[in-house]
């Protein structure tokens, strides 16, 4: 069991707290500051303004510290990235929100024949497509089925010519989302519970981000004009919703956006997570800085040249467009960065810099990834570390014998 209290319970932990705590460890292993996870669950909870936020599973991936974050005021209820993933943590928590449409087969027959987890998973739509595939998987005969509806939040200019944002959704009107409203309630067996909007143009994009400042400049002011325009679509697709069925939610935001999107009346609760682990791309921002929480040492094996040393292993490069900033950043020692002709490798990494001539055989440098949850998929156990003590090791999915993704 992770310990727990209500307020942050000790101050983020220094590199050298780390080496200590971590002292016995064979590498490669990760770990978890405690200190600074809480002090950013707090944080995220003073962004959201008064308003819950919906814990994302996918940025933790592991089940003891997302019960642990949950038990913080402010969170309630999880977004789940699988119908799976949803149906397993159903059997401890109540209200799971599948963040994503799902052609899991088995998994809503699983959902269809279980009234229990029935009333506590929800699932997403944005199509009547998806609305066809549940109901030939699930027969008309069962418990009623919770439904929400994924509304794009993207912004899209010039008629339609220029779409800045997620390919998420086809629905993008009001108009769409309240016809998509009502297929779901000419199906019996459906229960229209919710609406979300995942504007990853803005919670998922630093606005501080390292380059040009033309470009910066361009990311800033696409910024502002999508929150303008979302905020009064969004608003206007929940009352058309509205008109359809009543709705116990309208979900919303990210990490990156939760001043923002609280604001918003239409948005009753905020969905994030990487903020809790705070990975190297959050590290961009100019509203707020969370504190680095998870980290993974990898050990020296080679010196090639002066100023040069190699880790085992390191190819934990992130998801997404591929780019520099996918990749693993060494933070400890100070003054170490990757090779650009060679990144972050599978089975080992070559490191460039003046801290390079002072390692020896078996030292160790220490990682921050680039994404939240994805580290865990390399990972079974992350180590829990307050101060200069490893205070409990718990399992990742992984660890537990799930790959759900």
């Amino acid at each position: 069991m992770v310990p727990h209290r209500r307020a942050p319970s000790a101050p983020p932990a220094g590199f050298a707290d780390l080496e200590a705590a971590t002292a016995g460890l064979r590498p490669p292993f990760a770990v978890v500051d405690l200190g600074a996870l809480r002090a950013n669950a707090v944080h995220m909870v003073r962004r959201a303004g008064g308003k819950p936020i919906r814990l994302a599973s996918k940025s933790l991936r592991c089940r003891p510290l997302i019960g642990d974050v949950l038990r913080q005021p402010g969170f309630s209820g999880v977004l789940a990235f699988t119908l799976a993933e949803a149906l397993w943590l159903a059997e401890d928590t109540e209200d799971v929100l599948v963040g994503y449409p799902t052609a899991d087969v088995p998994a809503l027959r699983q959902l269809a024949s279980d009234e229990r987890a029935a009333a506590r998973v929800t699932l997403m739509v944005d199509s009547v497509e998806h609305l066809a595939l549940i109901s030939e998987a699930v027969g008309p005969s069962g418990p009623p089925l919770r439904i929400c509806l994924d509304l794009d939040a993207s912004l899209r200019l010039l008629g339609g010519r220029l779409h800045l944002g997620m390919r998420r959704s086809p629905v993008h009107a009001p108009e769409q989302a309240a016809e998509l409203a009502r297929a779901v309630v000419s199906r019996p067996r459906f229960r229209l519970v919710g609406v979300m909007a995942y504007e990853g143009q803005i919670a998922g994009v630093g606005d501080n981000r390292p380059g040009p400042g033309p470009m910066r400049a361009a990311v800033r002011l696409v910024q502002r004009i999508s929150a303008r325009e979302l905020r009064e679509r969004r608003a206007a697709a929940v009352r058309a919703v509205r008109s359809v069925a009543p709705l116990a939610f309208v979900n919303g935001g990210g990490t990156g956006s939760l001043e923002s999107t609280s604001a918003e009346p239409a948005v009753t609760e905020l969905g994030a997570g990487s903020g809790i682990y705070a990975p190297a791309l959050f590290d961009h921002y100019r509203g707020f800085r969370p504190l680095p929480a998870a980290y993974f040492a990898l050990a020296v094996v080679r010196r090639p040249a002066p100023r040069h040393v190699t880790v085992q292993g390191g190819g934990w490069v992130a998801s997404g467009a591929p780019g520099a900033d996918r990749l693993p950043v060494p933070v400890w020692p100070r003054g170490l960065r990757l090779l650009p002709a060679e990144g972050a490798g599978e089975v080992q990494t070559p490191l460039v810099g003046g801290a390079a001539d002072g390692l020896r055989m078996g030292d160790l440098v220490w990682f921050r990834h680039a994404k939240a949850g994805e580290l865990c998929e390399r990972v079974d156990r992350l180590h829990l570390v307050e101060g200069d003590r490893i205070v409990d090791v718990v399992p990742t999915y992984r660890g537990e014998g799930h790959a759900f993704l």
